[in-house]
């Protein structure tokens, strides 16, 4: 955030505040207002904020006000920068195998308990909607 007000970007000096605005009341969702987030939680709060403003620029879009998706696709750069290195289509599709092989899942049935093993091994490195194209995919 200091290095945001001395360089004078507001656009990242903005989506920092809100981004630990947004933080702190998940915090105290989960336990008060002295609750702590963990690494993982904080991750699912950004990639959150992302979400919101994907949305946001295909509305934006779809209205003709390209100048407000800009800035949500600005915002979103900075917001990238505190995710974690998303991971590849190959080591996606390794911890969808192991997870496949572990349940010995055969069809669509056991797919929530592959999912189950599958989110706990990407810990927020991947998109849920992602995984469970792959997922579906797989156990089709």
């Amino acid at each position: 955030m200091k290095t945001a007000m001395r360089a004078k970007d507001t656009v990242a000096l903005g989506t920092i505040r809100m981004l630990k605005s947004s933080i702190k009341n998940a915090a105290i969702e989960k336990g008060g207002a002295d609750a702590e987030l963990e690494d993982g939680e904080i991750a699912a709060v950004i990639r959150k904020e992302v979400k919101k403003r994907q949305d946001s620029i295909e509305q934006y879009e779809a209205a003709g006000r390209s100048e407000l998706a800009e800035k949500e696709k600005a915002e979103i750069a900075v917001l990238n920068g505190y995710l974690p290195e998303p991971l590849s289509e190959e080591e996606i599709e390794a911890i969808i195998d192991a997870a496949i092989t572990e349940v010995g899942a055969t069809s669509r049935k056991e797919m929530g308990q592959v999912m189950k093993i599958v989110q706990g091994k990407v810990a927020g490195r991947a998109d849920g909607k992602t995984l469970s194209q792959a997922v579906m995919a797989k156990l089709s």
